[in-house]
């Protein structure tokens, strides 16, 4: 069964690609819409139950630290396929998130969220947009993540002068020690899409990944996320980042890296010699 939310995206994707050729080649100088959407979202219980069960949380206690995202993901898609944003949606890669946690948060909390775009700035490959969620309980901010965006496109980047536009980035040492070897399905983008929500076509098929330049489905940078972060034993966890490196060509071999660190988990998902995702995690607020 579809829900309701399910078909608007389905709308909003559908929107957004009708938009996305009328925005060939837009750079980091371009207005941003001042547009926040703000939605009190329930947690559907099946729903999260399938989303832990593929990401590979436990079945029960408190809600996984990126589901947040899941549930702000329609918003961001209606910002970013409106025709007054400036980035194509077709096209966009996620390059990197981090979240942070002020409490703990359960499947029964109200959750209201704020989904905005929070400023564009040059890359090597294009332009590149932060997409900020924030949750909030009974009006306190609970948590609150920053997903970027890339639109590739040819571009007069100079490193030199944008010295600062990667200030915030933190690559983490990379783990030596593989802990975990994953056998990742076809399927998996197909799986995760129907308990996240987000059915890209980059990530159903291959027929369909092909129509956007990719070899065979790849899987959502997301759904790798979680699942590392499912891994660290993250529970606890308040503070998470990640830079997806690589997309991961579906079915896979996987492997998982870890390290304990005193502050938290230093981890990294990688295939052979390519590395797919580094990230690290954090017990208090960055």
């Amino acid at each position: 069964m579809v829900d309701r939310r399910t078909k608007s995206l389905a709308l909003t994707l559908a929107r957004g690609a009708l938009n996305s050729p009328l925005k060939r080649g837009v750079h980091a100088d371009a207005p941003l819409p001042g547009t926040r959407l703000v939605e009190a979202v329930p947690i559907d219980r099946s729903r999260l139950a399938a989303y832990s069960r593929i990401c590979g949380f436990a079945a029960t206690g408190p809600l996984p630290l990126p589901y947040p995202h899941v549930l702000g993901f329609p918003l961001a898609m209606r910002l970013m396929a409106d025709r007054h944003f400036p980035l194509p949606l077709l096209g966009l890669v996620h390059t990197g998130i981090e979240i942070t946690a002020h409490r703990v948060l359960h499947p029964e909390d109200l959750l209201e969220l704020t989904v905005y775009a929070a400023g564009l700035r040059p890359h090597r490959r294009g332009t590149e947009v932060t997409m900020t969620t924030e949750a909030r309980l009974a009006g306190e901010p609970v948590w609150e993540s920053r997903s970027r965006y890339l639109s590739r496109h040819r571009t007069s980047y100079d490193p030199d002068s944008h010295a600062n536009s990667d200030a915030d980035r933190i690559t983490p040492e990379a783990p030596d020690c593989a802990v975990a070897e994953w056998q990742l399905p076809a399927d998996l983008g197909r799986r995760y899409g129907w308990a996240s929500g987000d059915r890209n076509p980059i990530h159903l098929s291959a027929l369909t990944a092909r129509l956007f330049g990719f070899p065979g489905a790849i899987a959502h940078g997301m759904w790798t996320f979680a699942r590392c972060l499912a891994e660290t034993g993250s529970g606890h966890v308040a503070y998470a980042q990640a830079e997806f490196r690589a997309p991961v060509l579906l079915p896979a071999t996987v492997t998982y890296a870890g390290e304990q660190k005193d502050t938290g988990t230093a981890f990294q998902l990688r295939s052979g010699g390519r590395v797919h995702l580094t990230g690290r995690t954090s017990a208090r607020p960055s």
